[in-house]
Order: structure tokens, then sequence, then C-alpha cells
């Protein structure tokens, strides 16, 4: 006779559907990453989790506070809060209580300003302006003819010198801090990129397009590959040198070698700046050689984005 087989509730439970506690940063890691020696995966996987846990913010926030960046966040926090017209004086937010307060869209907007504001404020977007204006005095005011193949010979070095002013040590006071956190390095640099180059390719092309042509001369948009191997090439000689001397050496480079033509000619609607600027920037080969050095620039940038992740030298 067969023993009764128990019931399905009797059953013990199996080991292998062991209960699922949820994950929260331990000591060891918080200490590791406010040394910055926590892997890549684990630092987002931390900051990621402390936005809605209380206990964990105050943990990561204690280390950090302890380890040798303490005294600079200090600094850079009061300096921030008075900038921003707040009085130092008031207690600020614990850990738990900004963790436990509800989300607001203003944080992510602060955030994507923090990420791109350097690229768009200061004298830069002015000078973009000013070269834009510029052209359209020479051609409306002056009469000079070549005033359009000047601005199309200048556009390519304008977003060069954009990333140089808007990232890097000279640039950012935040710089030495942004670029040990997970957010930093070339996931920043490449974000302040495309802002720099969303301010350029629309107020540069539209405003070549909108100048008297130059017979002979390339369209108002043949700068923009000519620009993006250029800024791209700035982007990995910068893995080497930095981002401000790379910005200089090839901006410098190409002015000297499409400007100074154009320059020392009376009327810049023919002799050899013309032709420079043509060969340069106007037909299928030269179009394409530039299109297969960006993406050349692009390949050499992809090898060498671990060299963003430390401080550029002095």
């Amino acid at each position: 006779m067969t023993a009764p087989r128990p019931s399905r509730s009797s059953r013990p439970s199996r080991p292998s559907d062991p209960p699922r506690h949820p994950w929260h940063v331990g000591d060891a890691l918080a200490l590791r990453y406010a040394e910055g020696a926590a892997p890549e995966t684990d630092a987002w996987s931390l900051e990621k989790h402390v936005e809605s846990c209380a206990s964990c913010a105050t943990r990561v926030s204690a280390a950090v506070r302890a380890g040798a960046a303490g005294p600079v966040l200090a600094e850079v926090r009061s300096a921030l809060l008075t900038s921003l017209g707040h009085r130092t004086a008031s207690a600020p937010a614990a850990p738990a209580e900004r963790a436990a307060a509800p989300k607001s869209p203003l944080g992510r907007g602060a955030r994507l300003w923090w990420a791109v504001g350097p690229a768009l404020r200061g004298s830069w977007v002015v000078a973009v302006l000013l070269v834009v204006g510029g052209a359209y005095g020479l051609a409306y005011g002056a009469g000079v003819q070549g005033a359009r193949s000047l601005l199309l010979a200048v556009s390519p070095a304008l977003p060069l010198a954009g990333v140089a002013v808007s990232y890097g040590r000279h640039a950012d006071p935040l710089y030495e801090i942004t670029a040990a956190t997970p957010s930093g390095g070339l996931r920043l640099l490449l974000t302040r990129t495309a802002a720099v180059l969303a301010v350029c390719v629309p107020l540069l092309t539209a405003g070549g397009a909108l100048l008297p042509p130059v017979a002979g001369f390339p369209g108002a948009a043949a700068w923009l590959l000519p620009g993006l191997a250029l800024t791209l090439a700035a982007l990995a000689l910068g893995s080497f040198v930095g981002c401000r001397p790379a910005a200089a050496t090839l901006g410098g480079g190409w002015l000297l070698a499409v400007t100074g033509p154009l320059l020392g000619q009376s009327d810049a609607g023919g002799g050899p700046g013309a032709t420079a600027l043509t060969t340069y920037l106007s037909g299928p080969a030269a179009q394409g050689g530039w299109a297969a050095a960006a993406l050349a620039c692009a390949a050499l940038l992809a090898l060498r984005r671990r060299s963003f992740d430390h401080l550029e030298p002095r």
C-alpha cells in the first residue's frame, strides 16, 4: 500500500527560491566610490540607487565627505551656493530629506545645463555672432564681394574654439571633480561638443547662405564635413596633449592654410585664395576625403576613450 502524497501546502519550500532582498550600498563600495577606485559599472549602479534610497545616500555622502575630496567639495559647494544667491548661513537639507523629496523636472534641467553650460555661455557664442555679423558688415556695408568665402573659410575652425573653451582644466572650474566621475570624461566632452555644433551649424550655415554668392565657390554647407573632421581630430589629438593645445594647433593650421591666401589678395573672388578654398572644400574627392578623415578620427577617439578618465596634463 503506497503512502499518501503530501498536499501542495505541506511541501517544504525549495531552497532554490530564497526571499529576495533589495540591494543596498555597502560600506566597502561606498569607500571605493569615494576614493575613485570603484569599477565604472558599480559606480553607475551606485549613483542610480542613491537617487531613491535615503540611507545609502547618507552612507555615500559620509564616505565622500570623510575622504580626501571632502574639503574641496565643501569649498565648491559653498562657492556655488554663494554664486546662486543662497544664504550660506542656512543649514543644508539632510541627505535623507533630499532623497525623500519629490523629483522635479528642474533637477534634470539643471543637470543638463551643468553638462552643456560651458559650451553655451561666455565669450565664445558672442564671438560666433560677431564673425557672422562681421561677414554681413563686409558684404552689405563695405561691398566686399568675398565676404561669403571668408566666412566659409573661417567656419571649420570655430567649433574647435568652442570645444577648447568648454572643456578642460582651464575652462571648467569643476573639471577635477567631474573628470573622476562616470558622468565626466569622454561622455561629458561629447555632450559639450554636440552643444557647440548645435550652435555653429545653424548659425554659420544660414549666415553663409544669406550672403552674396561668389562665382566658382562651394555652397554655404560645404564647411560641414571639414568642420566635423577637424573637431573629431581635435578630440582625438586632445586625448594625447589636452583639448586646448589640440584645438589651437589644428585651428591655427587650418586658418593659415586657407585664410592666408584669401586675405593676401585684394578681391576674394579669384586668385590663389579662391583656388585653395575650392581645393579644400569643393568636389566629391575633397568631401569624400573629409568624410574618411572624420571616420578615422572617430575610430581613434573610440580607442583613446579611457584617456579622458584622467586629468589633462598641465
